[in-house]
């Protein structure tokens, strides 16, 4: 049956278009229930149970399957996903209406109706005859869509009478909207509030806890005098940032200072790009990530960034005097230079809010079922739920999803999601860290892997097509030891006419992975392989990484190469780019490599090769510096793991050879060649990388810190600043030029991709290239990928697509790239600070020297060469007398009593892990020297034990 759907469309021009689309309605639609005569040669095969017998129900206890509306799904997703509710029908007009309000509970549905065990049926009863309804006049398509579902569910209640009278079943229709449960009652048909429904599963009463509160006026605390403003309206919002009365802009919380935050402008003006905002109030329940809209206060009330560190207590909700006393600590007279655009959050333009790791924090009141949730991310407020497990979760890694947050309470309310494990587990702590940074880890789904190559593999005529063979080549790789996912490998050879033959060759893993499949969108949302301590998240499947895209020695590997003829001196004479075949001669660590430069006796073709490529290097290099590119330095650490039990034994800073920047050399030579090409075809179209210049307030700190040591740092340009830190030097103190190092690290901007037709700068600050983009690891980089297809369509080697030149979706690809690879970087830190945790719970109590990086107003952040550590030595702690502290940010100093600390000073402090706080187990630091009474702890690392008073709680429990 056709029918035919006409609505207008205003074009661009002004003008209207009336538009008729066909709307096809069948016959053959399956009811999707097992055992269903009717339906029994249906297109769609059987998916709900004959007998769902899995959940006993005080409310309708014949067996039944459950119909939910919108709304349901929207916000009761976690109860839907547990294993507990099976048997679900997601109508398509449902489906639609969520697809479009929120992408991520979408596919969260779409994976529930691909798990067979869930035993979710999506009906088409858009294009199903009887359940297909027109919109009547005067109706909007909200209460359309609502009748929409009535129908289905009416419909679904009389079609299965015709089952047998032993597996006759039910439809219960699950809305949380009054009105619509009501007409549906009126039409006869079973309807309860997903509450109702939930609460009367009486074998299930773990399932409640899981229930999202949507209703903040009936959650508000008891107490509650009102502590906050009210949100305004989004159409107040929105005119008054189009007056420019409010700003708009990205919400952000800071770790170290819970009473404070920042506001990142959505706008140009520059004066105005981050808004301060410091107390309760101000802050008004924003949650990190949240786009807020701010208004800013009067230069008079504008206030400076607080120097203090304010950790959350969890004080009693109604303690907001102590709120209050706290937030005086943060006003201390501050030089008038130092005050920055202050405001206050006056409304929420979009909750980013997302399931939050943490543990609960139980409540001292017997048989409380209301209980503070503290979330692993210092930036996200406490959270508070209502649990019958409390006893269960606590000790535990749970997940809590944010419903709402009332005017009057101190903490925004939520529910329990899901328990990860016991805390300190090492898979639960790796589960915890992949999810707070948002890390795809989920199993490569069969969709994903379906479009990879059929195994036994070999390399056929048709992937010869457009394909050099560089087999005959004495090509090898360079990598860490233990390295799997091999993607690239060098040749250096002399040619008859006396010049060198350089050669990068690329794994050629856009041959494997073809535009717009699953494989490929998978990749692309994942973005990069993550690496963590002792785990590797991959990009692609493995058979790619570490196999047929591996550039293992002695196989035959697709490559895609960049060739250069080069004289002695490292000029370029000519570039080429090539498919190719080749096949590695030796995979090679960068000790090994090292070891064939350095050793006499060797002089095979593979050596030679190695001293060549070397000497160009140093030629490189030399030339780069030249020109201002910056030696930067970032204390990397590598774990010795216990080859039984994988816990970490020793921890050392990486140590750097020659090679590990000879390599590096022609992979950055590689991808300057690229990103020249690539620009030279697609002027508009080409995948770039950048690295923004400074601005001149970032460096402050690394200026004053060089002063007080009687240093000079310029920073007019990266030459200037390259050139000083080459200068910086002290033959007293040679550890200073490596700090200086590490601070000029800190005041960088982060590189970021961009499509080149959406921006004007190219420029790379920190390479001191005028263009540069990324080539050389596309098995661990999906950048790498698009630029290998855009490389491949300049050369003529594969054809063009359409998203590949469409300069928007393009963008698009790099904002999702830049947040995957911040996100990366972030759980690497956290992994490394997790095992640094595990190698101090089993060392014990250290002593060791640090350096000064930063002072603060009541503490002072070190470094350890000897670990590559960083931490924090507090000088004010609860319960003790506060020392005469004077801190002087112009210097920078602090002074304690009668001992003054500038940046870079060498200190003695003691490190251990402190457990004391289960929420958030840390390496604690105290000073040892120089000695300061009252403040410095004695260097003897067996009379301390700062987990004591929980040992001794333990005791006692046993």
């Amino acid at each position: 049956m056709l029918k035919s759907k006409t609505f207008l469309k205003k074009t661009r021009a002004g003008g209207v278009m009336k538009i008729v689309r066909e709307h096809y309605l069948r016959d053959d639609i399956g009811c999707g229930a097992s055992g269903c005569a009717v339906c029994d040669g249906a297109h769609e095969g059987p998916v709900l149970e004959l007998q769902p017998l899995d959940r006993a129900s005080s409310l309708c206890p014949q067996p039944h399957y459950l119909l939910p509306d919108t709304n349901v799904l929207l916000h009761q997703i976690d109860v839907l996903e547990d294993p507990a509710i099976r048997n679900v029908i997601v109508l398509q007009t449902v489906l639609q209406e969520v697809r479009s309000r929120s992408a991520p509970v979408y596919k969260r549905i779409r994976d529930m109706t691909n798990n067979q065990e869930k035993h979710f049926y999506t009906f088409t009863n858009e294009h199903h005859r009887e359940t297909y309804v027109e919109q009547l006049q005067g109706e909007n398509s909200n209460d359309r869509n609502d009748r929409a579902i009535r129908v289905a569910a009416k419909w679904y209640n009389e079609h299965l009478k015709n089952m047998s009278a032993e597996n006759r079943l039910q439809v219960i229709f699950i809305t949380n909207d009054r009105k619509n449960k009501e007409k549906a009652i009126e039409e006869g048909i079973p309807a309860f509030t997903c509450e109702e429904y939930i609460k009367s599963l009486t074998a299930n009463p773990e399932l409640i806890d899981r229930l999202a509160c949507l209703s903040e006026e009936g959650n508000e605390i008891e107490s509650g005098k009102t502590i906050f403003s009210e949100h305004l309206p989004l159409s107040k919002l929105q005119q008054g940032i189009k007056s420019g009365t409010y700003l708009q802009g990205t919400f952000r919380a800071s770790r170290e200072n819970y009473l404070e935050a920042t506001v990142w402008v959505h706008s140009d003006d520059e004066d105005n790009k981050e808004i301060l905002l410091q107390g309760l109030k101000n802050l008004n329940r924003a949650i990190h990530e949240d786009i807020v809209a701010v208004e800013l206060l009067p230069k008079h009330q504008w206030v400076a960034p607080s120097s203090v560190v304010l950790q959350d207590e969890g004080q009693n909700e109604d303690d907001i005097e102590k709120e209050e006393e706290r937030e005086r600590i943060l006003k201390t007279a501050v030089n008038e230079k130092m005050l920055k655009p202050t405001g206050r959050v006056v409304g929420i333009i979009k909750r980013n809010w997302r399931p939050y790791c943490g543990m609960l924090s139980k409540s001292d009141i017997k048989e409380s079922r209301r209980h503070l949730f503290t979330p692993a991310d210092k930036r996200i407020p406490r959270i508070r739920i209502e649990t019958r497990q409390a006893s269960t979760l606590e000790g535990r890694r749970i997940i809590v999803a944010v419903d709402g947050w009332p005017r009057n309470s101190r903490y925004p309310n939520g529910h329990f999601v899901k328990n990860l494990g016991e805390v300190g587990d090492k898979e639960t702590e790796t589960e915890v860290l992949l999810l707070e940074h948002d890390v795809p880890h989920q199993a490569f789904s069969q969709a994903v892997l379906s479009f990879l190559p059929k195994m036994p593999w070999s390399i056929t005529e048709k992937d010869m097509k457009n394909r050099e063979d560089l087999r005959h080549l004495c090509v090898c790789s360079v990598d860490p030891p233990g390295c799997t996912d091999i993607d690239d490998a060098l040749h250096c050879r002399e040619l008859e006419n006396g010049n060198l033959e350089v050669g990068v060759h690329i794994a050629d893993v856009s041959h494997f992975i073809r535009p717009g499949n699953a494989l490929d969108q998978e990749s692309a949302r994942r973005g990069t392989t993550v690496y963590l301590c002792e785990k590797r998240i991959d990009m692609v499947p493995e058979l790619l990484s570490s196999n047929l895209c591996s550039l293992r020695s002695n196989v035959d590997r697709l490559a895609f190469s960049c060739i250069w003829e080069m004289t002695h001196n490292a000029e370029i004479l000519k570039t080429r780019f090539t498919k190719s075949v080749i096949n590695s001669k030796a995979s090679l660590t960068y000790a090994e490599a090292q070891m064939r430069i350095d050793s006499a006796a060797m002089n095979d073709n593979i050596t030679t090769s190695l001293r060549g490529l070397n000497k160009l290097a140093k030629i490189l290099k030399k030339g780069r510096i030249e020109k201002g590119a910056l030696t930067l330095s970032s204390p990397e650490v590598r774990f010795h793991m216990d080859s039984e039990t994988h816990d970490p034994i020793d921890l050392q800073t990486k140590e750097l050879r020659e090679t590990n920047s000879m390599v590096e050399e022609f992979m950055l030579l590689a991808n300057i060649s690229v990103a020249k090409k690539i620009h030279e075809e697609f002027s508009e179209h080409a995948l770039l990388r950048k690295h923004p210049a400074p601005p001149p307030s970032n460096y402050e700190i690394l200026v004053k810190a060089a002063k007080s040591k009687n240093l000079e740092i310029k920073t007019d340009t990266a030459k200037a600043l390259a050139d000083s830190l080459d200068q910086a030097d002290s033959p007293i103190f040679p550890y200073l030029n490596t700090l200086l190092r590490i601070l000029a690290t800190r005041c960088m901007m982060q590189a970021v991709y961009f499509c080149s037709g959406m921006d004007n700068d190219f420029h790379h600050y920190g390479l001191a290239s005028p263009i540069y983009t990324h080539f050389t690891s596309p098995i661990r980089r999906y950048a790498d990928i698009i630029v290998h297809r855009l490389l491949a369509v300049a050369i003529g080697a594969d054809c063009t697509y359409p998203e590949l030149t469409d300069k928007h979706k393009l963008a698009d690809l790099c904002k999702n790239l830049n947040f995957r690879h911040k996100m990366a970087q972030y759980a690497q830190r956290a992994s490394v600070a997790f095992h640094t945790q595990l190698f101090f719970k089993s060392k014990g109590i250290v002593s060791e020297e640090a350096y000064i990086l930063f002072v603060r107003k009541n503490a002072i952040v070190v470094l350890i060469p000897k670990y590559g550590l960083e931490g924090t030595v507090f000088f004010e702690e609860k319960d003790k007398p506060n020392p005469r502290l004077i801190y002087d940010d112009e210097i920078p100093s602090l002074k304690i009593e009668d001992t003054v600390f500038h940046v870079f000073d060498k200190v003695k402090v003691k490190i251990m892990l402190d457990s004391s706080n289960l929420q958030h187990q840390k390496i604690r630091m105290s000073l040892v020297e120089p000695q300061i009474p009252g403040i410095s702890v004695s260097a003897d690392t067996s009379n301390m034990d700062i987990n004591e008073p929980e040992r001794k709680k333990k005791k006692l429990q046993k």
